[in-house]
């Protein structure tokens, strides 16, 4: 064989051994992506259960309790320093703020004070 055949010859496997290269880079990128936008489509549809499922757990400590019962009380405290003109605000937004909590883990002062608030609201009706 002469040397300008062999040089054809390793110049056409040179160009198909780029060419297998190209194509497995290719392949994997594809498969990437498909795996890729199969997780996303995963997330997009068990993301809302495994989020409500960490706000009841959240909703359900001891911290998250403690603070709302500490807050509820400093907001109590303000509502009885306020002047008769900002009470009505004040108790808007206490009203609201128990809203979403479980008013059966409230210390019985708190939750005499909560049913006070709504029974003053429904008066004013």
């Amino acid at each position: 064989m002469s040397f300008e055949k062999k040089l054809e010859k390793d110049e056409k496997l040179m160009k198909r051994g780029v060419l297998w290269i190209v194509f497995g880079l290719m392949v994997i990128l594809g498969l990437t992506w498909v795996i890729q936008g199969n997780d996303f489509f995963l997330y997009k549809v068990f993301a809302p259960k495994y989020e409500a499922a960490r706000r009841e757990t959240f909703e359900q400590s001891k911290a998250y309790n403690q603070g709302t019962i500490q807050e509820l009380q400093r907001m109590r405290f303000e509502y009885v320093k306020a002047a008769p003109e900002q009470k009505a605000a004040l108790a808007s937004v206490i009203l609201h703020q128990v809203a979403d909590f479980d008013e059966n883990r409230l210390p019985p002062n708190l939750k005499d004070f909560i049913n006070q608030l709504k029974r003053e609201r429904e008066t004013a009706k």
